[in-house]
């Protein structure tokens, strides 16, 4: 537990000094077989996200992508899971809206008739429990929880050719700092239950995420996700020759 501790600092440190991707994944394949035990797996998770907000004039979904890394604690159930970890790279939002009012002519003028996509950024941290079958197939449920830490809305439009006029709007005052809501999913693990986790989950979030405008415009999410276990061959194997060794001393 202190190294998933030590991890969690580490990663928070990188991410102040720099927020890239880079860090977490450098991070992650230096740590990995160290986060690895018989009861606990580590790895990288990420993928795909269709992002998108209820109640909110002309929202379409919004595609973008994620990247986090995971724990899996095993419980006494061989069959169940409790499955957390951060996606340190993830946005809610949503797609499609109108222009509205930037208080400059010029901009206003310019974006008429354009789009504008909502791009939140959250630290996201799902908490499920995940019941895994023999036929390596799962299912999970649980609950999501969110951080706010940027939040911009990215107006588009299209002189020459599609989007090549932007402007960011900061807008994350006005976004809830913190979001909470529910999380499901099924999934599979190829390789008899070694390799990559594929998993297809959606979000539903409980709150009402504008602060300027309150209207139930609650937060949904669906995710394709790819986990890929880092460090757990080389944990193994470790283990095995630790074994070995006590095995010869006796």
């Amino acid at each position: 537990m202190k190294k998933i501790f030590l991890f969690l600092a580490l990663s928070v440190l990188m991410l102040t000094i720099n927020t890239t991707v880079k860090s977490q994944v450098l991070i992650s394949l230096l740590l990995g077989d160290k986060l690895n035990t018989g009861t606990i797996e580590f790895g990288l998770d990420g993928g795909l996200n269709w992002l998108t907000m209820s109640n909110t004039d002309n929202a379409k979904y919004l595609r973008d992508w994620n990247l986090g890394f995971y724990f899996d604690f095993r419980m006494k159930n061989p069959h169940l899971f409790i499955h957390t970890g951060v996606l340190v790279k993830s946005k809610m939002g949503t797609s499609g809206l109108e222009p509205y009012p930037l208080g400059n002519d010029s901009l206003d003028a310019v974006f008429a008739g354009g789009t504008v996509d909502r791009k939140i950024n959250y630290f996201n941290v799902p908490v499920m429990l995940r019941y895994r079958f023999n036929n390596f197939i799962h299912i999970e449920g649980g609950t999501q929880l969110g951080l706010r830490y940027t939040g911009f809305d990215l107006f588009k439009q299209e002189i020459n050719k599609k989007d090549d006029l932007t402007f960011n709007n900061d807008v994350k005052d006005d976004f809830t700092r913190i979001d909470a809501g529910a999380l499901a999913g099924v999934g599979y693990r190829f390789n008899k239950g070694k390799g990559l986790i594929l998993t297809l989950r959606y979000y539903y979030g409980f709150v009402d995420a504008d602060r300027v405008s309150p209207g139930n415009q609650n937060y949904s999410s669906i995710y394709i996700s790819g986990a890929i276990p880092i460090g757990r061959a080389k944990a193994e194997r470790k283990a095995a020759e630790k074994a070995a060794e006590m095995e010869q001393k006796k």
